[in-house]
């Protein structure tokens, strides 16, 4: 009983085709190229210096036990 009340939706403007992509060059190929890498070798880094997992430490508690001689066997 609602949609007697309800206007109908006009259609819809036709949608406009993409724009042509530019031209690279190799030239800027390249610095593209070396900037993704760079940005790469700095995520790396960073994700590096984490040392647990998500779940948190993932060794059992015997086996992060230290005595005074060196880990326990």
């Amino acid at each position: 009983m609602g949609s007697i009340f309800k206007p109908k939706m006009p259609p819809l403007p036709p949608v406009a085709p993409p724009p042509e992509p530019p031209e690279v060059t190799d030239e800027e190929k390249e610095a593209i190229k070396k900037e993704q890498d760079a940005i790469m070798r700095r995520r790396k880094g960073r994700s590096s210096t984490i040392l647990t997992g998500p779940l948190g430490v993932q060794e059992s508690e015997e086996d992060a036990l230290d005595t005074l001689l060196g880990k326990k066997d």
